[in-house]
């Protein structure tokens, strides 16, 4: 049973009971930080960096062919390269996070590196001397190449931003949930909408991007479209800093790799001894311990119970290394039970980078006019997966979820799996979608010849760009509550970083993928991707995707019928469903607010159901 300190005041202006305190150690009161006044300061600077971010992104493949001068495969790795690298740096942000600096100062120190690379990336575009000279060659195989100087100066600068990123992306999300006391019900309440919110946050600067950098990038020049977004950043820093006088923060417990690490350890070095019956019999500190260091104590579970033998007392050893507390133990099978489905997320991952790199280009080879002289950029398509991502997540929150809280007494609606394997059905829908499409454009392009832009309109690519947003509402989001939710209190930042690490292997499953797969069909002599679409077999390739998502979907629910959810480390999940049910037998009081009874942390946990689609 997960235990913490609880304080000795309750209510509004009480102390937070979760274990946050102020920069300097202190604990602070419920009404002076955190919750939704806290959250402003860290979504507005969300905006402000996810619209420079996508800045960058959205267009890149753009860059890298037309001013760079690379061909379609070349082009499309290098973005999933890049991007692979900025999801998977935040493993180490999180050590760092959770370890040494706290979240707090290793975003900050994290911020600073990620405008040195935006301020790099904005030189390198702009400067004549740093990039080749234009080409209007229709086949980039005639223009000059880009020098080694050219491209390391520009890879420099984007893998610094990736550096950078590293430790502001798995810190930011964790700092604004940090903002929420789990043992106050009306803050978990608000906990569980927080998410959604975020995403939103996310989503409405990546369309700010999309739409208005993008533009100025295709027509008005990139020196212009990267230095706006470096500037965006600053002010999202100077943004974020306003708030700190009102932010809640949580110690670092050390290195989470290390304790786990210790546990692996000592499960081997007492692999022979029996487990005893009685898991009281474990080696556990007493709940002062945890009291005083304002940490929780996890009751031992019956999963992974060979892990159990870490706390076997062996004689009058207290080793860390041959002897851990259930504690330990247990916040490690927290997080082993999440990589069966970490695994899961692979696929889905994969699919999202198509939107930035294949898709685009396909644009690029369609009517865009729109109006007598507006040429719609092709990368602004993803705007409508940021416009359908926000309504649904609008949708979902506001409608959806009140529904099924009315049909399952669940807080959340649905469980955390659930939604993920919704998203992950319309994963395998979009490619199906984009298959048909491509095939369609393929046959106009045969009836038309050699033509560069065909008589087909831009806006036949809008559906499977539009599903790729409502997909992100459900799997995304998912994705990062899910992780965070179910990691132990003392690794959320690592939980995090799991989420982040799905998209990061997405993205370099996408390059392996489109090089070998290109690499093995021209090898045999009828190539699915070449520089030329127009006679290459995309719609293969996407059918392709659509069975691995299909076989995929099919592997996640076998894992997940198997999963358990954590136990809450407080009552308050359990305190919301009892006011759904209450809900249901009473008119219900728009005026009401949710409980906020003391929630003891010894006493009833609430269990989610196990996953189920049907």
């Amino acid at each position: 049973m997960a235990t913490g300190a609880v304080a000795e005041e309750s209510g509004v202006d009480g102390y937070t009971k979760d274990g946050t305190v102020d920069l300097k150690g202190n604990p602070v009161r419920r009404s002076h930080r955190g919750g939704w006044s806290a959250c402003f300061f860290i979504v507005v600077y969300e905006v402000f960096e996810r619209t420079a971010y996508y800045g960058i992104f959205s267009n890149l493949i753009t860059y890298l062919t037309d001013k760079l001068h690379q061909g379609t495969v070349a082009a499309s790795n290098n973005v999933t390269n890049w991007t692979g690298t900025v999801w998977m740096t935040p493993i180490l942000g999180a050590y760092i996070a959770d370890a040494h600096l706290g979240r707090y100062r290793t975003f900050i120190v994290a911020s600073a590196i990620c405008f040195l690379g935006m301020s790099l990336l904005t030189l390198a575009v702009s400067m004549p001397s740093l990039k080749p000279p234009p080409c209007l060659e229709p086949n980039i195989e005639h223009c000059k190449p880009a020098s080694r100087l050219h491209l390391a100066v520009f890879f420099t600068a984007l893998y610094t931003l990736a550096l950078g990123t590293g430790g502001t992306k798995p810190n930011i999300s964790t700092i604004g949930a940090d903002q929420f006391d789990d043992f106050h019900p009306e803050e978990k309440a608000q906990k569980l909408s927080f998410f959604n919110w975020w995403m939103f946050s996310i989503f409405f600067g990546t369309l700010l991007a999309t739409t208005t950098l993008v533009y100025i990038q295709d027509n008005v020049g990139w020196s212009l479209g990267y230095g706006i977004p470096t500037v965006g950043l600053a002010i999202a820093i100077l943004i974020f800093a306003a708030g700190t006088p009102m932010y809640r923060h949580k110690l670092p417990t050390g290195s989470p790799f290390s304790r786990m690490a210790k546990v692996i350890v000592a499960t081997a070095w007492n692999w022979r001894q029996p487990l005893p019956n009685d898991p009281r019999q474990l080696h556990e500190l007493q709940l002062e311990e945890y009291t005083k260091k304002g940490a929780f104590r996890i009751d031992s579970t019956p999963s992974l119970r060979f892990l159990n033998k870490a706390a076997i007392r062996t004689g009058s050893s207290t080793h860390p290394w041959k002897l851990c507390t259930v504690t330990q133990v247990e916040e490690t099978k927290q997080m082993l039970r999440m990589i069966p489905i970490l695994i899961c997320t692979f696929i889905p991952s994969t699919m999202l980078p198509q939107a930035h790199t294949l898709f685009i280009k396909q644009g690029r080879t369609l009517n865009r006019s729109f109006g007598s002289n507006f040429q719609i950029p092709p990368a602004s398509l993803t705007a409508f997966v940021t416009i359908s991502m926000l309504v649904s997540v609008i949708i979902y929150d506001r409608l959806f979820v009140k529904i099924m809280q009315r049909l399952t007494n669940n807080p959340r609606g649905i469980t955390l799996l659930q939604r993920m394997g919704i998203g992950m059905i319309l994963h395998i829908l979009i490619m199906t979608i984009a298959s048909l499409v491509e095939r369609h454009r393929l046959d106009v392009a045969r009836q038309n010849g050699s033509r560069q832009e065909l008589p087909l309109t831009i806006f036949t690519l809008l559906p499977q760009f539009m599903l790729v947003g409502v997909a992100d509402a459900f799997t995304e989001v998912a994705k990062i509550e899910f992780f965070y939710d179910q990691a132990p209190e003392s690794m959320k930042s690592l939980g995090t970083s799991y989420s982040m690490t799905s998209l990061g292997i997405g993205n370099f499953l996408s390059s392996f993928l489109l090089s070998t797969v290109s690499h093995i069909t021209e090898k045999h002599g009828n190539g699915w991707i070449m520089n030329d679409l127009n006679a290459s077999h995309l719609d293969y390739y996407y059918a392709f995707l659509a069975v691995l998502s299909a076989i995929n979907f099919f592997l996640f629910l076998l894992i997940s019928k198997f999963y358990v959810y954590k136990a809450e480390v407080s009552d308050s999940l359990k305190v919301l469903t009892e006011k759904l049910k209450e809900n249901k037998l009473k008119p219900s009081n728009p005026d009401e607010k949710w409980a906020t009874t003391r929630a003891r942390s010894d006493e009833g946990r609430a269990h989610l159901p196990p996953f189920s689609l049907f």
